[in-house]
């Protein structure tokens, strides 16, 4: 059934994205992103342009992949600095941080595809993303930042499902979000937590560690990883290294959280649902 329907919302989706002509996509080498890149390259060829925010609020590794991809596959690729870590709205980190954050780089998105004579800008939003708190998909709307993926009805599983059917290496990339997303509401973002946050982070990966969070409370590292990578780190010689590295970075408490990740957990102190794993 879902094979099916997915397909069929591919089909929806090429055929939209053809009939805008061109098309800039906001381009993070993410899961969505690749899948939409690599649908609206089939759908316009020549005629879609990616682009990709440079900014502390990302791992150098996630812009260096996005960098790989769209080499490979011969995709015109703008890389930019988003500066959103000059704005008061965004540092002082208040709970609608994504909207000033997205309206920022919204503009910048815009602005690019004008000189370029982009007709359109895309974001990959998908249907799931309705389901959390995003006050960055207000931002996108208001200005005028189309979601393909949104529109047709995509699932984070179809969109995988087809990305592994297409032959893309994302299908099965843990989900990614901004670093500034381990940082509590209320507490101010500064550069050296969110380089503190993905530092600690890509020491995890490269433990063979999939799913990883690292939440920045104050001197606090609080760890979260998938279910089934929890006894690696507490039954293994692994838990001593990572308390080394981590106080290396700054923090002088480790804790790992026995829950495990839980998608946007810091949304919990809004009221707002959050996502298990």
């Amino acid at each position: 059934m879902i094979e099916k329907e997915a397909r069929a919302k591919k089909e929806q989706l090429i055929k939209g994205i053809k009939q805008l002509g061109s098309l800039l996509v906001a381009f993070s080498g993410g899961v969505d992103s690749t899948f939409l890149l690599a649908v609206a390259h089939e759908a316009l060829g020549k005629n879609v342009v990616a682009a990709t925010a440079t900014s502390p609020t990302y791992p150098s590794a996630e812009r260096e992949a996005a960098a790989k991809f769209t080499k490979q596959r011969g995709i015109q690729h703008i890389v930019f600095p988003s500066e959103e870590t000059n704005l008061p709205a965004f540092l002082s980190n208040p709970p609608d941080r994504c909207y000033h954050c997205k309206k920022h780089l919204s503009r910048e998105l815009l602005n690019i595809a004008r000189e370029k004579g982009i007709s359109h800008v895309a974001h990959a939003a998908n249907a799931d993303d309705l389901r959390d708190y995003r006050p960055g998909l207000k931002a996108a709307e208001e200005t005028g930042i189309i979601a393909p993926l949104l529109d047709v009805g995509l699932s984070k599983h179809e969109i995988r499902f087809l990305s592994r059917r297409m032959g893309l290496s994302t299908w099965d990339k843990p989900a990614m979000a901004c670093l500034a997303s381990r940082i509590p509401y209320g507490e101010s973002i500064t550069k050296k937590k969110l380089s503190m946050i993905e530092q600690a982070e890509a020491f995890l990966r490269q433990h063979g560690l999939n799913q990883v969070r690292v939440r920045h409370h104050g001197s606090i590292a609080r760890i979260e990883v998938g279910e089934g990578e929890i006894e690696k780190i507490s039954k293994s010689s692994l838990r001593a290294q990572i308390v080394s590295k981590f106080k290396e970075l700054g923090f002088l408490h480790i804790a790992l959280d026995l829950e495990g990740y839980v998608s946007g957990s810091l949304n919990r102190e809004l009221g707002e649902p959050v996502k298990k794993g």
